[in-house]
């Protein structure tokens, strides 16, 4: 780690970083650093397992269903997701956040404020579907988009993942938010393989729901219990209107692309994006993994600029371990994914697969700066940053999109994509005065170098690979080639995750990090 990067942090069991947790989160005996560690690693255990899940219910439901048929999955997922973006304004985060010496009633003013935003989305949801019907030009949406809007107030049941998520019982926590996806993979793939078509999707995001708040409301603690307090209300609006502020921007950036996308490539084009889209986000799904872990022990130690620093530059080295390289090899093996998996149908979407596993290696720089500007008090700046891609959008994206079809939609994903860094480098410089983003992108790329020129060379001196086995050796010497320079890159930073891991303490491992 340079110089720059770091901050000499109090040590593990400094009694201000112990007093202020161990009231908060049962650390059994462990120092915060090695219960974050080890919470990584069983989150990644669970979520990489999901996202892994995720992806082949999307690419093998795709094999089942037309563009068309994807074209209006895609329509409605995004409908029903930008739409529920209105209901993400941070109450979950707010209450991780939250310290009220009674810790049900405090659980119970949240549950109610989440279930009258469900109730609130549905009424929405069934209000909006017949204009959105009318400016896609497909009324297909309508009977399974309710379908789905359904799901959302069975959802708030799930609330109860949040009490394990804030004492931070990763394993408890993992398991019941495992139950909705797994349930909804199984029962999607059954019906696709039965010939329901979107069906299936919309019929296996509902199940899930219902299965997963059954499994949440029978471990959870506390009553469920109507506690609606307006002095709580007031305190979570203050804490979230940024963020519904950035939901909105967001809602009406995505679906304006959507609208002017089905009418410039048509429900097929959309169909190519929705899937593009669904491979290259598995890396924000991947990455997510570590601001779940330590969001709570972020929270926990929020007045300690100097740890929250080192957090910080430590847990997005992480996630680049993954991101980068996972987003290089989508771009490198664009043509066989197609070829060899999803079937000659999907041919238009081999370049804007390549463009956007690129892009989606570069969102991951500074990923998690919003858990920090969370757990400080600081929603806004997500605010600030969503006008500015609102500003791009309008003035970059759409018109490119409009030229150019589909090409046009990558070239706008990386201008947006070029101006979400730029937000997020100035609102963490003030938050963390040695941040950098250019060491970091730097950082992330080097190790992709190797396999990703090694993977070329290759297809120069022998042409592009025309068999499974040939695509698959290449896959491997590009993973191993990037693994091992991975490793030599970051061996310090993971030599001490692996000390937190074995139980040493957080001094040791840190002084042979900075020795390395």
């Amino acid at each position: 780690m340079t110089t720059t990067e770091t901050s000499t942090p109090p040590a593990d069991d400094a009694p201000a970083e112990r007093g202020s947790v161990e009231q908060r989160i049962d650390l059994r005996g462990r120092t915060l650093r090695q219960h974050a560690a080890r919470g990584t690693v069983i989150n990644s255990a669970f979520q990489v397992g999901l996202a892994a899940l995720g992806l082949l219910r999307r690419v093998l439901i795709a094999a089942f269903l037309t563009r068309s048929e994807f074209g209006v999955w895609g329509i409605l997922i995004t409908t029903f997701v930008t739409l529920s973006w209105l209901k993400e304004i941070g109450v979950a985060d707010k209450y991780i956040q939250q310290s009220e010496p009674d810790q049900e009633h405090a659980y119970q003013k949240a549950f109610t404020l989440e279930m009258l935003l469900s109730l609130a989305f549905f009424v929405v949801m069934a209000a909006a579907l017949p204009a959105f019907a009318v400016a896609y030009g497909t009324w297909d949406i309508v009977l399974p988009g309710l379908v789905l809007a359904v799901s959302v107030p069975i959802s708030a049941l799930e609330s109860p993942v949040w009490i394990a998520y804030r004492r931070m019982q990763f394993v408890r926590q993992r398991t019941l938010a495992a139950v909705d996806p797994v349930v909804t993979t199984v029962v999607t793939i059954a019906l696709g393989v039965a010939g329901a078509g979107y069906w299936s999707l919309v019929l296996g995001v509902l199940v899930g729901s219902v299965v997963g708040a059954v499994a949440a409301i029978a471990t959870c603690p506390y009553k469920l219990r109507w506690r609606f307090h307006r002095d709580t209300a007031r305190e979570y609006a203050s804490f979230s209107w940024p963020l519904f502020g950035y939901q909105v921007t967001n809602l009406v950036m995505l679906q304006g692309l959507l609208i002017v996308s089905t009418r410039v490539v048509g429900i097929a084009g959309v169909g190519v994006i929705g899937l593009a889209s669904e491979v290259a986000a598995f890396a924000d799904r991947v990455d997510r993994i570590v601001s779940q872990s330590i969001y709570p022990a972020v929270c926990a130690v929020a007045d300690r600029v100097s740890l929250l620093y080192e957090t910080f530059v430590k847990s997005n080295r992480l996630a680049l371990m993954w991101g980068m390289p996972f987003g290089v090899a989508v771009a490198l093996f664009a043509d066989d994914l197609v070829r060899f998996v999803l079937g000659s149908q999907w041919r238009p979407a081999i370049g804007i697969l390549a463009a956007l596993g690129l892009v989606a290696g570069f969102r991951q720089v500074a990923f998690n700066w919003q858990i920090f500007m969370r757990a400080v008090g600081r929603t806004r700046p997500m605010f600030f940053v969503a006008l500015l891609n609102a500003v791009v959008f309008l003035a970059i994206v759409l018109p490119c999109v409009i030229a150019f079809g589909l090409t046009g939609y990558a070239i706008g994903m990386a201008a947006a994509t070029a101006a979400e860094l730029i937000g997020r480098s100035f609102f963490l410089k003030g938050l963390f005065a040695d941040f950098s983003i250019a060491r970091q992108i730097v950082r992330a790329v080097a190790p992709c170098v190797p396999g990703a020129v090694a993977v070329l060379l290759i297809r120069v001196a022998f042409g592009v690979e025309s068999t499974l086995p040939a695509a698959l050796a290449l896959v491997s010497l590009y993973a191993l080639l990037t693994a091992a320079a991975t490793f030599l890159a970051e061996r310090s930073l993971l030599g001490e995750i692996l000390g937190y891991l074995r139980g040493r303490g957080g001094l040791r491992a840190r002084a042979q990090a900075e020795a390395a």
